[in-house]
Protein backbone atom coordinates (compact mmCIF):
# COMPACT_ATOMS: atom_id res chain seq x y z
CA UNK A 1 0.00 0.00 0.00
CA UNK A 2 1.52 3.40 -1.32
CA UNK A 3 1.89 6.93 0.96
CA UNK A 4 -0.60 8.58 -0.97
CA UNK A 5 -3.31 5.43 -0.65
CA UNK A 6 -2.74 5.46 2.85
CA UNK A 7 -3.13 9.50 3.01
CA UNK A 8 -6.31 8.83 1.13
CA UNK A 9 -7.61 6.47 3.51
CA UNK A 10 -7.30 8.51 6.71
CA UNK A 11 -8.96 11.22 5.39
CA UNK A 12 -12.09 9.23 4.58
CA UNK A 13 -11.50 7.89 8.33
CA UNK A 14 -11.50 11.33 9.57
CA UNK A 15 -14.88 12.52 7.57
CA UNK A 16 -17.08 9.49 8.93
CA UNK A 17 -15.40 10.26 13.02
CA UNK A 18 -15.97 14.01 12.07
CA UNK A 19 -19.53 13.17 10.69
CA UNK A 20 -20.29 10.59 13.66
CA UNK A 21 -19.61 13.54 16.25
CA UNK A 22 -21.52 15.78 15.33
CA UNK A 23 -25.04 13.81 14.60
CA UNK A 24 -27.59 15.44 15.82
CA UNK A 25 -30.58 13.51 17.19
CA UNK A 26 -33.91 13.90 17.06
CA UNK A 27 -35.14 13.63 20.22
CA UNK A 28 -33.99 13.99 23.72
CA UNK A 29 -36.94 11.36 25.00
CA UNK A 30 -38.30 8.54 24.78
CA UNK A 31 -41.98 7.91 23.76
CA UNK A 32 -44.51 7.01 27.21
CA UNK A 33 -44.39 3.45 27.58
CA UNK A 34 -46.41 1.08 29.89
CA UNK A 35 -43.85 -0.07 32.74
CA UNK A 36 -44.84 -2.86 34.84
CA UNK A 37 -42.73 -3.08 38.42
CA UNK A 38 -42.66 -6.41 40.05
CA UNK A 39 -42.16 -5.71 43.96
CA UNK A 40 -41.22 -9.39 44.68
CA UNK A 41 -41.06 -9.54 49.04
CA UNK A 42 -43.86 -10.57 50.41
CA UNK A 43 -43.65 -9.28 54.08
CA UNK A 44 -46.15 -7.74 55.70
CA UNK A 45 -45.26 -7.43 59.06
CA UNK A 46 -42.23 -7.79 61.54
CA UNK A 47 -39.91 -8.55 63.31
CA UNK A 48 -37.08 -7.60 62.07
CA UNK A 49 -38.44 -4.14 61.11
CA UNK A 50 -38.84 -1.84 59.36
CA UNK A 51 -40.33 -3.29 56.18
CA UNK A 52 -38.37 -2.38 53.36
CA UNK A 53 -40.53 -3.50 50.12
CA UNK A 54 -42.68 -0.94 50.16
CA UNK A 55 -40.02 2.41 50.85
CA UNK A 56 -37.69 0.47 47.62
CA UNK A 57 -41.24 0.43 45.49
CA UNK A 58 -42.22 3.48 45.70
CA UNK A 59 -38.85 5.38 45.41
CA UNK A 60 -38.55 3.53 41.94
CA UNK A 61 -41.92 5.10 41.37
CA UNK A 62 -41.27 8.10 41.88
CA UNK A 63 -38.19 7.89 39.84
CA UNK A 64 -40.29 6.52 36.86
CA UNK A 65 -42.71 9.72 37.73
CA UNK A 66 -40.04 12.30 37.76
CA UNK A 67 -38.45 11.28 34.37
CA UNK A 68 -40.64 13.82 32.03
CA UNK A 69 -41.90 11.70 30.36
CA UNK A 70 -45.35 10.58 30.92
CA UNK A 71 -45.23 6.80 31.42
CA UNK A 72 -48.07 3.98 32.38
CA UNK A 73 -46.80 2.68 35.66
CA UNK A 74 -48.55 -0.81 37.05
CA UNK A 75 -47.42 -2.48 40.16
CA UNK A 76 -47.35 -6.21 41.01
CA UNK A 77 -46.65 -7.35 44.28
CA UNK A 78 -46.09 -10.32 45.63
CA UNK A 79 -47.93 -9.42 48.71
CA UNK A 80 -51.14 -9.98 46.74
CA UNK A 81 -51.00 -13.71 47.82
CA UNK A 82 -50.83 -15.36 44.49
CA UNK A 83 -50.97 -19.21 45.29
CA UNK A 84 -47.34 -21.25 45.51
CA UNK A 85 -47.47 -21.88 41.79
CA UNK A 86 -49.22 -25.53 40.55
CA UNK A 87 -50.41 -24.61 37.32
CA UNK A 88 -48.81 -21.64 34.92
CA UNK A 89 -51.29 -19.18 33.53
CA UNK A 90 -51.00 -20.84 29.89
CA UNK A 91 -51.44 -24.28 31.18
CA UNK A 92 -55.12 -23.40 31.80
CA UNK A 93 -58.26 -23.25 28.91
CA UNK A 94 -59.23 -19.41 28.86
CA UNK A 95 -62.74 -20.39 30.37
CA UNK A 96 -61.29 -22.24 33.44
CA UNK A 97 -58.09 -19.96 34.26
CA UNK A 98 -58.27 -18.51 37.48
CA UNK A 99 -59.46 -14.76 37.79
CA UNK A 100 -56.12 -13.10 39.73
CA UNK A 101 -54.32 -14.64 36.96
CA UNK A 102 -55.67 -13.48 34.31
CA UNK A 103 -55.60 -10.06 35.18
CA UNK A 104 -52.26 -10.75 35.82
CA UNK A 105 -51.39 -11.60 32.69
CA UNK A 106 -53.21 -9.12 31.25
CA UNK A 107 -51.05 -6.01 33.41
CA UNK A 108 -47.75 -8.32 32.47
CA UNK A 109 -48.49 -8.07 28.63
CA UNK A 110 -49.78 -4.84 27.93
CA UNK A 111 -46.39 -4.07 29.66
CA UNK A 112 -43.60 -2.53 27.29
CA UNK A 113 -40.78 -2.71 29.97
CA UNK A 114 -40.54 -4.39 33.66
CA UNK A 115 -38.62 -3.54 36.58
CA UNK A 116 -37.82 -6.51 39.26
CA UNK A 117 -37.68 -5.46 42.56
CA UNK A 118 -36.16 -8.17 44.99
CA UNK A 119 -34.37 -8.59 48.58
CA UNK A 120 -31.53 -10.97 48.82
CA UNK A 121 -32.05 -14.48 50.50
CA UNK A 122 -29.37 -16.88 50.83
CA UNK A 123 -27.49 -15.02 47.71
CA UNK A 124 -31.19 -15.65 45.81
CA UNK A 125 -33.93 -13.40 44.53
CA UNK A 126 -36.87 -13.82 46.99
CA UNK A 127 -39.41 -16.42 45.91
CA UNK A 128 -42.71 -14.21 45.78
CA UNK A 129 -41.13 -12.82 42.68
CA UNK A 130 -39.87 -16.07 41.36
CA UNK A 131 -43.35 -17.41 42.06
CA UNK A 132 -44.95 -14.69 40.66
CA UNK A 133 -42.67 -14.61 36.91
CA UNK A 134 -42.99 -18.31 36.62
CA UNK A 135 -47.02 -18.79 36.71
CA UNK A 136 -46.12 -17.16 33.35
CA UNK A 137 -44.07 -17.72 29.94
CA UNK A 138 -41.79 -16.21 27.83
CA UNK A 139 -44.97 -15.10 25.23
CA UNK A 140 -45.81 -12.98 28.21
CA UNK A 141 -42.33 -11.49 28.84
CA UNK A 142 -40.36 -11.88 25.37
CA UNK A 143 -38.82 -9.12 23.41
CA UNK A 144 -39.01 -6.53 26.37
CA UNK A 145 -36.24 -5.16 28.30
CA UNK A 146 -36.23 -5.47 32.25
CA UNK A 147 -34.32 -3.68 34.77
CA UNK A 148 -33.30 -4.99 38.60
CA UNK A 149 -33.72 -3.27 41.93
CA UNK A 150 -32.16 -4.79 44.57
CA UNK A 151 -32.04 -4.13 48.01
CA UNK A 152 -31.20 -5.42 52.01
CA UNK A 153 -30.63 -4.01 55.74
CA UNK A 154 -27.00 -5.28 55.33
CA UNK A 155 -24.18 -3.70 53.45
CA UNK A 156 -24.13 -5.48 50.14
CA UNK A 157 -27.59 -4.15 49.00
CA UNK A 158 -28.92 -7.30 47.48
CA UNK A 159 -25.92 -7.60 44.92
CA UNK A 160 -25.77 -11.49 44.70
CA UNK A 161 -29.54 -12.05 44.45
CA UNK A 162 -29.19 -8.98 41.25
CA UNK A 163 -26.96 -11.31 39.60
CA UNK A 164 -28.18 -14.13 40.17
CA UNK A 165 -31.43 -12.78 38.64
CA UNK A 166 -30.08 -12.31 34.92
CA UNK A 167 -30.18 -15.36 33.48
CA UNK A 168 -33.88 -16.17 34.79
CA UNK A 169 -34.94 -12.66 33.07
CA UNK A 170 -33.13 -13.47 29.96
CA UNK A 171 -34.53 -17.08 30.44
CA UNK A 172 -38.02 -15.49 29.96
CA UNK A 173 -37.30 -13.07 27.19
CA UNK A 174 -37.40 -10.19 29.17
CA UNK A 175 -33.42 -9.02 28.82
CA UNK A 176 -32.11 -7.14 31.60
CA UNK A 177 -30.27 -3.91 31.07
CA UNK A 178 -27.07 -3.88 31.96
CA UNK A 179 -27.30 -0.80 34.64
CA UNK A 180 -28.63 -2.28 38.57
CA UNK A 181 -29.34 -0.62 41.22
CA UNK A 182 -28.31 -1.50 44.47
CA UNK A 183 -29.63 0.07 47.91
CA UNK A 184 -27.42 -1.49 51.32
CA UNK A 185 -28.82 -0.79 54.78
CA UNK A 186 -31.91 0.54 52.88
CA UNK A 187 -34.22 1.63 56.40
CA UNK A 188 -31.48 4.02 56.69
CA UNK A 189 -31.29 5.50 52.81
CA UNK A 190 -35.26 5.60 52.51
CA UNK A 191 -37.96 6.79 54.62
CA UNK A 192 -41.85 5.24 54.70
CA UNK A 193 -42.54 6.96 51.51
CA UNK A 194 -39.34 6.14 49.58
CA UNK A 195 -37.88 9.49 49.65
CA UNK A 196 -34.21 9.77 50.21
CA UNK A 197 -33.54 10.68 53.68
CA UNK A 198 -30.28 12.29 53.57
CA UNK A 199 -30.50 15.51 51.55
CA UNK A 200 -26.86 15.48 51.01
CA UNK A 201 -27.27 12.06 48.91
CA UNK A 202 -30.26 12.72 47.25
CA UNK A 203 -28.50 14.22 43.63
CA UNK A 204 -26.84 10.64 43.80
CA UNK A 205 -29.47 8.44 44.75
CA UNK A 206 -31.43 9.89 41.46
CA UNK A 207 -28.43 9.97 39.46
CA UNK A 208 -27.98 6.11 40.48
CA UNK A 209 -31.51 4.85 39.66
CA UNK A 210 -31.67 7.50 36.95
CA UNK A 211 -28.69 5.73 34.38
CA UNK A 212 -30.81 2.42 34.95
CA UNK A 213 -34.36 3.55 34.07
CA UNK A 214 -32.47 5.41 31.21
CA UNK A 215 -30.96 1.95 29.83
CA UNK A 216 -34.41 0.66 30.11
CA UNK A 217 -36.36 3.47 28.32
CA UNK A 218 -34.00 3.48 25.53
CA UNK A 219 -34.13 -0.43 24.88
CA UNK A 220 -38.18 -0.37 25.92
CA UNK A 221 -38.63 2.69 23.45
CA UNK A 222 -36.61 0.48 20.72
CA UNK A 223 -38.43 -2.64 21.16
CA UNK A 224 -41.69 -1.09 20.92
CA UNK A 225 -41.00 0.74 17.94
CA UNK A 226 -39.79 -2.35 15.87
CA UNK A 227 -42.35 -4.46 16.86
CA UNK A 228 -44.44 -2.20 15.18
CA UNK A 229 -42.90 -3.22 11.82
CA UNK A 230 -41.47 -6.20 12.35
CA UNK A 231 -43.15 -9.47 14.24
CA UNK A 232 -40.92 -11.02 16.76
CA UNK A 233 -42.98 -14.19 17.02
CA UNK A 234 -43.47 -14.62 12.77
CA UNK A 235 -39.42 -16.00 13.30
CA UNK A 236 -39.51 -17.73 16.73
CA UNK A 237 -43.04 -18.64 17.68
CA UNK A 238 -44.17 -19.92 20.92
CA UNK A 239 -45.20 -23.37 21.64
CA UNK A 240 -49.11 -23.49 21.80
CA UNK A 241 -50.49 -26.67 20.69
CA UNK A 242 -49.67 -29.03 23.85
CA UNK A 243 -50.18 -26.82 27.23
CA UNK A 244 -47.68 -29.72 28.80
CA UNK A 245 -44.99 -27.70 27.09
CA UNK A 246 -42.86 -25.12 28.19
CA UNK A 247 -43.91 -21.84 26.63
CA UNK A 248 -40.89 -20.69 25.67
CA UNK A 249 -39.72 -20.01 21.89
CA UNK A 250 -39.31 -23.16 19.83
Amino acid sequence: MNLRHTLSKTKVLCSVVAITSTRQFSSSTVSALNICIIAGSTRTSGPPRPILSQRVTSFVKSSLENRGTTHEISIIEARQNLPLLERPHFSYATSQCPKQLQEMHKTLSNADAYIAITPEYNHSPCPGLMNIMNHFGSSTFGFKPSGIVSYSAGQWGGTRAANNLRPFLSELGCLPVSAMAHIPKAAEVLDENGNVINDEDLEQWNSYIDRMISQLEWWGDAAKIHKENVDPLKKSPTFRSNPSQRNAPS
